[in-house]
């Protein structure tokens, strides 16, 4: 169990508010159970969510530690697309997570490598065995993973160095202007929703590259290219333009086109590990996201 002291810094603000806004591993849900669960006090008593805090009152959070995560074996469908001795190409689709974590302890990607490929449990990360690099659960796409030591080592350095190419294909509301053009801002933790990405003073570097490969009508499907890889950042820097993903929930709105964002990982390359062998792979549209482009062309959305 974790025991923090926080002094608020301001008054006004609700307790589970506040909670969110100062530690940076707790949600406002989150904060919410805890609270609940009377892990939480206001000047030594135990308190509601909806308590507004005064400036100088002192709150203690206890925070148990984390539940394990077994990482288990599932024999889920799996796409491979390429497989050598060193790395594995994977197709994921829309509605997987890359690996576990709070809320899907099974069915992810990372699930469904240990079944074919057991020997992924001694590369990289305890939890994220492989994993170089991740695609949000909802967008589809290419995912590269290391099978060895050597291979995870070797991406890892060309994700730093930018020598690791993806491209999207995103459907966004209207149609940005210029046709062609580049984002930068910098991406952080939205200050109210630990959830959420934003636009923030003192986020992270973020650049985002992107063009219109085909205008429909209030829609445009552009081609998409993240030139740093923060979370979320696609969607966050599309919104900030004002042409949020199709079907973003999070930092759009849904839509009838489609039950999910319309954001696909497209294209993918980078240089075999160990060699300068340049790889190169591609992923057509998924069923889902054509039949919404296939709407939008023949005028049916």
């Amino acid at each position: 169990m974790r025991t923090l002291a926080l002094v608020a810094d301001q008054s006004g603000e609700r307790l589970d508010v506040f909670l969110a806004r100062r530690l940076r591993e707790v949600s406002r849900s989150q904060a919410q159970r805890l609270i609940e669960r009377g892990l939480v006090t206001v000047e030594g008593v135990p308190a509601r969510a909806s308590h507004i805090v005064r400036r100088g009152e002192t709150v203690q959070v206890n925070i148990p530690p984390p539940e394990p995560l077994a990482l288990e074996p599932e024999a889920l469908p799996l796409t491979v697309l390429y497989e050598d001795a060193e790395i594995i190409v994977v197709d994921k689709p829309a509605g997987m997570a890359v690996h576990p974590g709070p809320g899907h302890p099974r069915g992810t990607l990372v699930n469904a490598l240990l079944a074919q490929f057991p020997q992924l449990r001694e590369v990289g990360e305890a939890l994220r065995p492989g994993i170089v690099h991740r695609l949000d659960k909802d967008t589809s796409g290419l995912l590269v993973v290391a099978k060895t030591a050597r291979a995870h080592r070797h991406l890892v350095e060309q994700l730093k160095e930018r020598r690791v190419h993806k491209l999207y294909l995103a459907l966004v509301q209207g149609v940005p202007s210029p046709p062609r053009g580049v984002i930068g801002a910098p991406i952080g933790r939205h200050p109210r929703d630990r959830k959420r990405m934003a636009i923030v003073e003192g986020g992270r570097e973020a650049e985002t590259r992107y063009r219109v490969a085909q205008a429909l009508g209030e829609y445009s499907l552009l081609e998409v290219e993240p030139i740093t890889g923060r979370t979320h950042q696609i969607r966050v820097h599309l919104a900030a333009i004002g042409h949020p993903v199709v079907g973003d929930a999070v930092y759009g709105r849904r839509s009838p086109l489609v039950g999910r964002q319309f954001l696909h990982a497209h294209r993918l390359s980078f240089h075999l590990p160990g060699s300068e062998r340049l790889l190169e792979f591609t992923s057509p549209l998924p069923p889902d996201l054509r039949e919404a482009l296939r709407r939008l062309e023949l005028g049916r959305a």
